[in-house]
């Protein structure tokens, strides 16, 4: 941007120039509520949470079920929701869905999902029918679950290689396991990948997005966080969170957990 002002001498956003229409589809728009980090009973139970932007829901198809049915891209949008664009499916017996708008993907474009998809950009097709090394996102993690890996801006995933029922994916983390053949999954990557290189360029930018300003534990006194109190600046100790569990380095994940005979290689 141009450093007309000091907001602006620092920001980087991205251009909106493949967003083709300005208004979402009604009928797959919902209100979205915002609850400022308070619970049933008014008492605030998340800290740092509150104002930001009136946003409305959009529905997205994350499950692609309608198989066999040729669906045309009518318009790209954005969704405040989410850093990927999204693209606004009309389907040839009349439904209107929207879809994760992958890299590539452009207005008048026809998609297709099922066995029967061929394994080209924007159709989505399980894992037994992907060819080997392809570039996937929005993949299943059990059958007709819905899209829960690699879905925002810039993300993909790829198919590596077939051990029996199962298909080896390199997931976005570097993690490297086995996925159950049946699952679904769409083919090329997430589109916005320019999204990585934002940056907001004032404090204002991050209270739009429902963001309040963040107290740092070490400025804190003792009564209020394991790292508060001291003289001076003195930073403290372990980092830690809240309620004493450290925050760097530990290993959170459950030792005997049931998915962990699926990963063949843990993330970097």
């Amino acid at each position: 941007m141009k450093p007309t002002t000091p907001g602006q001498r620092h920001k980087i956003i991205g251009t909106f120039e493949e967003i083709t229409a300005r208004v979402p589809e009604k009928s797959l728009v919902t209100g979205k509520r915002k609850s400022g980090g308070r619970n049933a009973i008014g008492r605030m139970t998340m800290r740092y949470i509150g104002g930001g932007h009136r946003q409305k829901l959009r529905f997205i198809d994350f499950k692609r079920n309608k198989d066999g049915v040729p669906a045309v891209v009518k318009s790209i949008e954005y969704d405040p929701n989410r850093s990927a664009r999204i693209a606004l499916l009309y389907y040839a017996d009349g439904e209107k869905r929207y879809i994760i708008a992958p890299n590539g993907l452009e207005v008048g474009a026809t998609l297709l999902s099922g066995e029967n998809a061929a394994p080209e950009v924007g159709n989505a097709l399980p894992l037994a029918n992907i060819p080997v090394g392809t570039v996937i996102h929005n993949i299943e993690l059990r059958p007709g679950q819905g899209a829960a890996f690699a879905r925002s801006a810039g993300n993909y995933a790829q198919l590596t290689s077939r051990e029996g029922k199962y298909c080896v994916i390199k997931m976005p983390s570097g993690e490297v396991r086995q996925i159950l053949s049946a699952c679904k999954a769409t083919i090329g990557s997430v589109g916005n990948s320019d999204h990585a290189l934002e940056r907001s360029g004032k404090a204002g930018r991050s209270r739009w997005l429902g963001r309040r300003p963040r107290t740092r534990g070490v400025v804190m006194n003792p009564v209020d966080h394991p790292m508060g109190g001291g003289e001076g600046k003195a930073s403290g100790g372990h980092p830690r969170s809240r309620k004493g569990l450290y925050a760097k380095g530990l290993k959170t994940r459950a030792p005997k957990k049931h998915s962990s005979k699926y990963i063949i290689e843990r993330r970097k």
